[in-house]
């Protein structure tokens, strides 16, 4: 069972909750956070869906997922990368890039925060999660626009600003 903390359109916490799985009220907003994590060569770690996974099995991905009640953004990008890789991350490394409200998403209305961490990770140190993730790998930006383009790793609509943001800093 996940709860999330509930946001108006202006991301002022209502004090409300909702349970995952059940219909949002209109005009209410969750957290999402996508993280993406770059090394000092320019490299992404992403990392492989489980084939059971009922959106986007067996595809490609960077880690990511829905705040739960009481974290902020930063304690959700941590907490997804951990849960997802094993892996923790140092929350000095990470910047949030690039913030955006989205309507109507499959689980309704959201705040999408991206972020960037600048770590060195191997891929060695990846521990799979049942049902989550089965493996990991690192991939260059170039790499990834051609996952895209072969549909082995979804299209995010802030790619071409966030791999700006993160070759610029490279």
């Amino acid at each position: 069972m996940e709860l999330w903390d509930i946001y108006d359109a202006d991301r002022k916490p209502t004090g409300r909750t909702h349970m995952r799985g059940e219909s949002m009220q209109p005009g209410d907003y969750h957290l999402v956070v996508h993280v993406w994590v770059v090394n000092g060569r320019g490299e992404f770690f992403i990392d492989l869906r489980a084939p059971e996974k009922d959106f986007l099995p067996n595809m490609w991905e960077v880690c990511g997922g829905s705040a739960l009640v009481g974290d902020d953004s930063l304690a959700a990008a941590l907490r997804e990368f951990r849960e997802e890789c094993g892996i923790d991350l140092k929350p000095e490394a990470g910047e949030c890039m690039i913030s955006y409200r989205r309507e109507g998403n499959m689980y309704g209305n959201d705040f999408v925060d991206v972020w960037l961490f600048r770590q060195d990770i191997d891929p060695a140190d990846f521990v799979p999660q049942p049902g989550e993730t089965v493996c990991a790998r690192l991939a260059t930006q170039d790499e990834i626009q051609r996952m895209m383009a072969d549909g082995t790793f979804p299209p995010y609509s802030y790619e071409k600003e966030l791999f700006r943001i993160a070759g610029s800093a490279a």
